[in-house]
């Protein structure tokens, strides 16, 4: 066999697994490696070879790399709770800041409980333990669990058409991840499991510095939006795909998209009841990442703000950059656009100022062609019972808006906050739900391909990163615009999008990725979406305007 390794042909005589093959490259690698890309698909360091192909490592120092090493911590978890309190049923509810939130059922979460996990998490970790992947058949995969009568994993056998069901080892300890983990329990040194509120976090380090713990930084009011939500869906029945898939089958599923729907016209209706009892207020700002649905949720609270008798006008932060000659670049020498000094901070300062003091004010319009702002006599002027509505990505920013009196603003962090669980062990990550949103809108309204979108979403979310998430807290109101059956809707829009990667491109291995999540959600038809739901900002067809 001939493998391609960085600018290295490695003759290859035998199978062999990537761990022995690239040995001393993994030894002399800065950062720990904990996973590799086998021709574009994502594998563990136990993988054998078995034809040609080219090897990237993952290190812990690439996002990749955390989210393998996250996945390891809670298969590492599930081993340590069978260990010291078998019988103990855990469940991963969501994700925090470089954290898991969890909760055991009907058990009281002490701090000598945490400890105990604690303790020997680090010693599964410390012996540094082989993790070994079992590939069983339908049929013994089918005596295993009547066996067995254990549930980790049986997600696989409800899907017909899987004939290899996975497991992966570690000792006697079983379980399975929808996703890629580490081939030995070594790699995750650090970590700790801390008491938080009526659970526990397991924290763990971020890629930017992968080999210690963050410190710990309070989400209360995140973390308030996710358990409100969270215990919303337990209570309906509807929190892991298993019971999802449930509600398909048994022609459910139309009574739960219109619960759903009408916990977020509710969520809506009371954050704009907020905003008219306060009579201060007069500057909604409004930020969430990429394809959250922020232009659905303007219009929704529109329709709110204007039974409170309150009139919403948009002014577009768009139309206030610098001139091009100004605009800041970043490392690579490109134009910065998403960086708050892009933004003419003086110039938006002072018609928001003008605006809300009564005064009339021409509006710029950014010419994105000449990188100019022009003047077309367009002008504007604030009535008695109107408010400014700003949506953008520096909005939580206090220095967006800098002039303005703290107690004129009203604050919004909206997010597709998902609280869905493949199983007890594996959650479905917020940030998946949100690049399948913007694979369907870049195919359905600018002629991207899933390829494009995958390609750039690692520079979006660094955009995210460092513009928006940190500032999350600063928020009057968090609306959670996800929706627990909405992947069951795009997967008919985006599995054959996906499918369209070839297998000689780099994004086939994000790509397979989100395949494997999805093929397991029953199709939800599109026609039972409303046409007022924030999803169809995605998909089309809805009663708003983009």
């Amino acid at each position: 066999m001939k493998i391609h390794y960085q600018d290295k042909i490695l003759e290859v005589q035998k199978e062999v697994t990537i761990q022995e093959l690239l040995k001393e490259e993994i030894e002399k690698s800065e950062y720990p490696v904990i996973g590799a890309i086998f021709n574009h698909e994502y594998v563990n360091l136990g993988y054998s070879v078995k034809k040609d192909g080219t090897i990237k490592l993952i290190d812990i120092a690439s996002k990749e790399g955390t989210k393998i090493y996250r996945r390891t911590i809670i298969y590492i978890l599930g081993k340590a709770m069978e260990e010291v309190y078998p019988g103990k049923k855990i469940m991963v509810n969501y994700q925090l800041p470089n954290a898991m939130f969890c909760e055991i059922e009907n058990t009281e979460i002490t701090e000598e409980l945490v400890q105990n996990l604690n303790d020997k998490m680090h010693e599964i970790a410390q012996k540094d333990l082989p993790i070994k992947q079992v590939i069983m058949s339908r049929n013994e995969a089918e005596e295993f669990y009547q066996k067995n009568d254990v549930s980790k994993g049986r997600l696989q056998l409800d899907l017909c058409n899987n004939q290899e069901i996975y497991m992966y080892y570690c000792e006697d300890y079983y379980n399975y991840c929808y996703g890629t983990i580490a081939n030995r329990t070594g790699v995750t040194k650090v970590f700790e499991i801390i008491k938080y509120e009526d659970g526990f976090l397991v924290r763990y380090p971020s890629s930017d510095k992968p080999e210690q713990l963050p410190k710990l930084i309070q989400t209360k009011k995140l973390a308030w939006a996710l358990d409100e939500y969270d215990d919303i869906h337990k209570i309906l029945n509807v929190n892991t795909v298993y019971k999802l898939n449930m509600a398909v089958e048994e022609e459910q599923i139309k009574d739960i998209i219109m619960l759903d729907e009408a916990l977020h016209e509710k969520k809506i209706a009371n954050i704009a009841d907020k905003i008219a009892k306060d009579r201060n207020v007069k500057m909604i700002l409004i930020a969430g990442p990429s394809s959250s649905g922020k232009t659905t949720f303007a219009q929704r609270l529109g329709i709110q703000l204007r039974i409170n008798r309150i009139k919403p006008v948009t002014i577009s932060v768009d139309n206030y950059f610098v001139e091009r000659k100004d605009t800041p670049r970043d490392e690579n020498g490109n134009y910065d656009f998403e960086c708050i000094e892009a933004i003419d901070l003086e110039l938006f300062n002072e018609h928001l100022t003008k605006l809300l003091n009564g005064e009339e004010v021409e509006m710029p319009q950014f010419d994105f062609h000449e990188g100019s702002k022009k003047y077309n006599g367009k002008k504007l002027k604030l009535e008695p019972d109107q408010v400014l509505v700003i949506e953008g990505i520096h909005c939580l920013n206090d220095k967006l808006t800098s002039k303005i009196d703290k107690d004129q603003k009203y604050k919004i962090y909206i997010s597709a906050l998902t609280v869905l669980n493949m199983d007890r062990y594996n959650r479905i990550s917020t940030t998946d739900t949100r690049l399948v949103r913007r694979i369907v809108r870049d195919h359905q309204f600018r002629g991207y391909d899933a390829k494009h979108t995958i390609g750039t979403w690692n520079m979006v979310n660094n955009g995210e990163e460092k513009n928006i998430f940190p500032y999350q807290e600063e928020a009057n109101s968090i609306f959670n615009t996800s929706l627990i059956y909405e992947l069951g809707v795009l997967k008919g829009v985006v599995m054959p999008l996906l499918e369209e990667i070839k297998q000689e491109e780099p994004e086939y291995a994000e790509a397979q990725r989100l395949i494997n999540m999805l093929k397991y959600f029953e199709t939800i038809p599109a026609d039972y979406v409303p046409t007022n739901s924030l999803l169809k900002e995605f998909l089309g067809g809805g009663n708003f305007r983009y």
